[in-house]
Protein backbone atom coordinates (compact mmCIF):
# COMPACT_ATOMS: atom_id res chain seq x y z
CA UNK A 1 0.00 0.00 0.00
CA UNK A 2 1.29 3.46 -0.88
CA UNK A 3 0.10 6.85 0.30
CA UNK A 4 0.25 10.05 -1.74
CA UNK A 5 -0.19 13.31 0.13
CA UNK A 6 -0.92 16.74 -1.32
CA UNK A 7 -2.12 20.18 -0.38
CA UNK A 8 0.68 21.78 1.59
CA UNK A 9 1.83 25.33 1.03
CA UNK A 10 2.47 28.73 2.52
CA UNK A 11 -0.30 30.65 4.25
CA UNK A 12 -0.55 33.62 6.56
CA UNK A 13 -1.55 33.20 10.18
CA UNK A 14 -5.30 32.84 10.48
CA UNK A 15 -5.58 31.25 7.07
CA UNK A 16 -6.64 27.76 6.02
CA UNK A 17 -5.21 24.82 4.14
CA UNK A 18 -6.58 21.42 3.26
CA UNK A 19 -4.33 18.37 3.07
CA UNK A 20 -5.35 15.25 1.21
CA UNK A 21 -3.94 11.74 1.18
CA UNK A 22 -4.89 8.83 -1.05
CA UNK A 23 -4.03 5.17 -0.53
CA UNK A 24 -3.40 2.79 -3.38
CA UNK A 25 -2.24 -0.77 -3.69
CA UNK A 26 -1.34 -3.50 -6.10
CA UNK A 27 -4.04 -4.24 -8.64
CA UNK A 28 -3.52 -7.92 -7.86
CA UNK A 29 -4.23 -7.59 -4.16
CA UNK A 30 -7.14 -6.35 -2.12
CA UNK A 31 -6.57 -4.14 0.85
CA UNK A 32 -8.56 -2.44 3.56
CA UNK A 33 -7.54 0.56 5.58
CA UNK A 34 -8.10 0.68 9.31
CA UNK A 35 -6.88 3.78 11.12
CA UNK A 36 -5.83 6.81 9.10
CA UNK A 37 -3.79 9.49 10.79
CA UNK A 38 -2.01 12.76 10.22
CA UNK A 39 1.30 13.48 11.94
CA UNK A 40 3.60 16.46 11.74
CA UNK A 41 7.23 17.20 12.44
CA UNK A 42 8.54 20.68 12.99
CA UNK A 43 12.28 21.47 12.68
CA UNK A 44 14.15 20.25 15.74
CA UNK A 45 11.09 18.54 17.20
CA UNK A 46 9.82 14.99 17.35
CA UNK A 47 7.07 13.81 15.07
CA UNK A 48 3.69 14.18 16.74
CA UNK A 49 0.26 12.74 16.08
CA UNK A 50 -2.09 15.53 15.02
CA UNK A 51 -5.35 13.74 14.25
CA UNK A 52 -6.61 10.22 13.82
CA UNK A 53 -9.72 8.60 12.41
CA UNK A 54 -10.39 4.87 12.55
CA UNK A 55 -12.69 3.15 10.15
CA UNK A 56 -15.72 3.86 12.34
CA UNK A 57 -15.12 7.59 11.95
CA UNK A 58 -14.55 8.52 15.60
CA UNK A 59 -11.97 11.28 15.52
CA UNK A 60 -9.21 12.26 17.93
CA UNK A 61 -7.06 15.36 17.92
CA UNK A 62 -3.99 16.70 19.63
CA UNK A 63 -4.91 19.38 22.14
CA UNK A 64 -2.96 21.95 20.14
CA UNK A 65 -5.26 21.61 17.11
CA UNK A 66 -8.65 20.88 18.67
CA UNK A 67 -11.32 23.19 17.34
CA UNK A 68 -9.16 24.27 14.40
CA UNK A 69 -8.40 21.07 12.47
CA UNK A 70 -10.87 18.53 11.12
CA UNK A 71 -9.94 15.09 9.88
CA UNK A 72 -12.25 13.19 7.55
CA UNK A 73 -12.06 10.10 5.40
CA UNK A 74 -13.79 8.45 2.48
CA UNK A 75 -13.67 4.69 2.93
CA UNK A 76 -14.83 4.02 -0.62
CA UNK A 77 -11.99 6.08 -2.08
CA UNK A 78 -9.41 5.25 0.62
CA UNK A 79 -8.66 8.90 1.20
CA UNK A 80 -8.15 11.02 4.29
CA UNK A 81 -8.24 14.80 4.46
CA UNK A 82 -7.14 17.32 7.05
CA UNK A 83 -8.88 20.67 7.01
CA UNK A 84 -6.76 23.19 8.88
CA UNK A 85 -8.30 26.51 9.89
CA UNK A 86 -7.07 29.41 12.00
CA UNK A 87 -3.51 28.37 11.29
CA UNK A 88 -0.74 29.59 13.56
CA UNK A 89 3.02 29.88 12.99
CA UNK A 90 3.41 26.99 15.45
CA UNK A 91 1.59 24.78 12.94
CA UNK A 92 4.54 25.08 10.57
CA UNK A 93 5.84 21.57 9.95
CA UNK A 94 6.06 18.74 7.48
CA UNK A 95 2.78 16.85 7.62
CA UNK A 96 2.64 13.11 7.05
CA UNK A 97 -0.36 10.89 6.48
CA UNK A 98 -0.23 7.37 7.81
CA UNK A 99 -2.50 4.39 7.41
CA UNK A 100 -2.74 0.97 9.02
CA UNK A 101 -3.83 -1.63 6.50
CA UNK A 102 -4.53 -5.27 5.81
CA UNK A 103 -3.62 -6.57 2.37
CA UNK A 104 -4.79 -9.88 0.89
CA UNK A 105 -2.75 -11.22 -2.02
CA UNK A 106 -4.16 -13.53 -4.72
CA UNK A 107 -2.10 -16.36 -3.18
CA UNK A 108 -3.87 -15.99 0.12
CA UNK A 109 -1.09 -14.18 1.95
CA UNK A 110 -2.33 -11.63 4.45
CA UNK A 111 -0.09 -8.71 5.28
CA UNK A 112 -0.72 -6.27 8.08
CA UNK A 113 1.27 -3.09 7.73
CA UNK A 114 1.63 0.63 8.17
CA UNK A 115 2.20 3.00 5.29
CA UNK A 116 3.44 6.58 5.33
CA UNK A 117 3.00 9.35 2.82
CA UNK A 118 5.94 11.33 1.57
CA UNK A 119 5.28 14.42 3.67
CA UNK A 120 4.00 17.80 2.62
CA UNK A 121 5.31 21.12 3.90
CA UNK A 122 2.98 23.55 5.65
CA UNK A 123 4.40 26.98 6.41
CA UNK A 124 2.42 29.55 8.35
CA UNK A 125 3.82 33.07 8.31
CA UNK A 126 3.12 35.57 11.05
Amino acid sequence: VQLQASGGGVVQAGGSLRLSCAASGSRFAKFSINAMNWHRQAPGKQRELVASIPRDGITNYADSVKGRFTISRDNAKNTVDLQMNSLKPDDTAVYYCEADYVENSPTGTVQVGRAWGQGTQVTVSS
